[in-house]
């Protein structure tokens, strides 16, 4: 999945957050929501311009986030 295409980052909306493109939901707010057990037909429900694939996006995002994560091992 291109998730350049669902999600994008500008300092112009939501401080730069990254956020479902067209709208000012957070990907952080879906996956809030999705791990207190919303389901995905739910938050389309609850923000009916945005799709099955804009919840899949942001999941591909945190994921791709925690890869690129480095660690750093305590002295």
């Amino acid at each position: 999945m291109d998730i350049t295409q669902y999600i994008n980052s500008d300092p112009k909306v939501m401080l730069g957050k990254p956020v479902i493109k067209g709208t000012r939901i957070t990907v952080e707010l879906i996956l809030t929501k999705l791990s207190e057990g919303f389901t995905t037909n739910d938050l389309i429900e609850i923000y009916p311009n945005i799709k099955e694939d804009d919840v899949k996006a942001c999941i591909a995002y945190a994921a791709q986030v925690i890869q690129s994560e480095q660690i750093i091992k305590a002295a």
